[in-house]
């Protein structure tokens, strides 16, 4: 009985608290904000305002229904005293509802404000786009001042043929290259749609034909060893590098990669690691592609070695004529896409099996030697592989 009644003692305690909490929970609406000026932007507004004097103002919410017809809000927090109303495709006024919200989620009566957006950002930078012809493909440059994300649609046509391409940036000055492209005459059309889905009308923006590109022969290449670490560990040979072949998961019959050893390279991997190969011709590259290691020795059947401590992650890409004087041609991280708990979604393992590409900044100049520098792999410090590396650009110049 003594256990049956500090139950129904203690029950009646939860209870009659929770009610004496309830009767105390603040309940009073905050007062309303002022709104001290409106800036019209392109594609929206900016509201300043002054809070009312409640202590526990949690935030402000505007509400509004955007240029689609949808229903949308906006918060920002006390500590700001504007907010900023997005994603309009119009100039024709729009109408806000403000809200101020407490801690305790009471809500102030509304104040309802009315403003002309300008046109929108996506038009500005539709307006800015400019495309230039480009090995192998063409490069496109916009100018995006609002620095929000747009969704640039680049449609391309040759004859009966068309396929699109959507680029996307928040950039605001924003430069990237399409490639793959035949050096044919090609109508380029574009239209720009920012993150809420309003977009611009399909716009021709020229005809270019793309300048000609050509993947850069290996067969002339030879290994300048003097130079370069010892990458023929066991099955490995550095020259595997640029033989073509590139290393599958299903079978070791291949064995087209390299391993660096730190047993056969002074006891330590000192990172950078260099490989120096004397192309015997000259060329101009542009745009390159490198394979990992796929191969996984003593590991799950046919799975990927893609992504593991010992393949290489990072390296810098230099030229030169002589082999002495290096000229910087970019610094490259192929990245790691795992997760906190070291897992890889299955579509970058298929991704990783047709390469790694990486562009240059431009054309580089003519050049004879390539030095191909390791600065990382995932995390070995006993070795490091690579299995392919191929260059595109002009091949075989004078």
């Amino acid at each position: 009985m003594n256990t049956l009644k500090y139950i129904f003692c203690l029950t009646l305690f939860v209870f009659f608290t929770a009610c004496e909490e309830n009767e105390s929970q603040d309940s009073t609406a905050p007062g309303v904000l002022v709104v001290d000026e409106i800036i019209p932007t392109n594609g929206g507004g900016i509201i300043t305002y002054s809070l009312p004097d409640d202590s526990d103002v949690l935030f402000v919410r505007a509400e509004y229904t955007n240029s689609l017809g949808v229903d949308v809000y906006r918060v920002s927090s006390s500590y700001n005293n504007s907010i900023e109303i997005d994603g309009l495709n119009q100039t024709t006024p729009v109408s806000v509802n403000l809200f101020v919200v407490d801690e305790s989620e009471n809500i102030s009566q509304a104040v309802e404000v009315e403003f002309t957006p300008l046109p929108s950002f996506i038009f500005l930078v539709q307006e800015s786009i400019e495309l230039t012809p480009d090995l192998g493909g063409v490069k496109i440059e916009w100018e995006n001042t609002a620095e929000k994300t747009v969704y640039v649609h680049l449609k391309i046509v040759v004859g009966e043929d068309e396929e699109t391409r959507i680029l996307s940036s928040e950039s605001p000055q924003e430069s990237l290259f399409v490639r793959g492209l035949e050096s044919v005459e090609t109508s380029f059309f574009t239209k720009v749609e920012d993150f809420d889905g309003n977009i611009t009308e399909l716009e021709e923006k020229g005809v270019l034909t793309p300048l000609f590109e050509e993947q850069i022969d290996k067969s002339t290449w030879t290994l300048m060893s003097q130079l370069s670490v010892n990458g023929n560990a066991w099955e490995g040979s550095t020259t595997a590098f640029w033989d073509d072949v590139v290393d599958t998961a299903e079978t070791n019959s291949d064995n087209s990669y390299f391993i660096i050893w730190r047993d056969q390279n002074g006891g330590t991997l000192d990172w950078p690691l260099d490989i120096v190969i004397n192309l015997n011709k000259n060329v101009r590259v542009h745009r390159f592609k490198v394979w990992q290691r796929a191969y996984w020795y003593n590991g799950p059947t046919g799975v990927p070695y893609y992504f593991q401590e010992e393949n290489l992650r990072s390296f810098d890409l230099y030229a030169s004529n002589n082999a002495q004087d290096w000229t910087l041609l970019g610094q490259f991280d192929i990245g790691d896409p795992s997760d906190g708990n070291g897992n890889i979604p299955e579509n970058t393992i298929e991704a990783a099996a047709d390469g790694h590409d990486f562009d240059l900044d431009g054309v580089s100049e003519t050049f004879r030697y390539l030095k191909f520098s390791i600065t990382s792999n995932y995390g070995s410090d006993t070795y490091c592989h690579g299995s392919e590396i191929t260059l595109w650009g002009l091949d075989n110049l004078d």
